[in-house]
């Protein structure tokens, strides 16, 4: 059952980005038909030298918000829009993603409880199925998909992204906002649909490494013999199969 909807209550959507115009134009379009009036949309440009401005520049709707400069990566990139944000709530929509419908952030804020969440999240589209969230834990690598999730801007003021990690940043700050009792809470909503095209995609080994590594500074060692091995033995058949 839905509660009362919540219009005080603005949501920011940020999208990073460099060099990704016909991408990001898709994902514009689907943040500005979201029917909860309530949101401030920031787009973080990583100096792009296509025609990513033009496609900035045409955008006139006054809950956008802009800025293309060099940046360190994507996560120094991300960490920019939460410094930008008012919203109480975040969301990362990346360049070439989209959500799910058009009803989907004035659905996730109708939800009972949610006032005593600090993140939310559902489940992802992706190759054209549903791929279902699993329930809150400390896993050995995201158990959601980053575009399905809706953080407390504070809490991500709080845990800002390790821009050490290049690719996986994001499962370092959800299993620190876990080990630091965080309250999640899971949805089965579609939330997104998940551009498959990403560098978490295409460089399959690497980010594996990198999750790693992630466990190995954030874990304690108890938790390193049980997550570890299994993660390490996946790295090792994406490097023979050079993915």
């Amino acid at each position: 059952m839905k509660s009362k909807r919540r219009d005080n209550e603005c949501v920011t959507v940020i999208t990073v980005c460099r060099n990704a115009s016909s991408l990001l134009d898709k994902t514009q379009k689907s943040v500005l038909r979201q029917s909860y009036k309530n949101i401030e949309y920031i787009i973080i440009d990583g100096a792009s030298t296509d025609d990513t401005i033009d496609i900035l520049n045409k955008i006139s709707a006054p809950q956008v918000h802009w800025t293309s400069e060099p940046d360190k990566g994507i996560y120094d990139a991300m960490n920019k829009g939460i410094h930008m944000a008012h919203g109480k709530w975040c969301i990362f929509m990346n360049a070439g993603d989209i959500f799910a419908d058009d009803l989907v952030i004035e659905t996730i804020m109708g939800q009972e409880g949610i006032e005593e969440a600090e993140i939310i999240y559902g489940d992802v589209i992706k190759g054209g199925g549903i791929k279902k969230a699993e329930k809150p834990h400390n896993a050995h690598r995201m158990y959601f998909c980053h575009q399905c999730v809706f953080i407390r801007t504070a809490l991500l003021k709080e845990f800002p992204f390790d821009i050490n990690h290049k690719m996986s940043a994001d499962f370092k700050q959800m299993k620190q906002l876990w080990l630091a009792k965080k309250r999640f809470k899971q949805l089965n909503i579609p939330v997104a649909v998940f551009d498959t095209s990403g560098i978490s995609n295409s460089k399959r080994a690497e980010g594996l490494w990198d999750n790693i590594q992630v466990i190995r500074e954030v874990d304690a060692i108890s938790e390193q013999f049980r997550l570890l091995p299994r993660l390490l033995f996946t790295w090792l058949v994406c490097k023979l199969r050079g993915r």
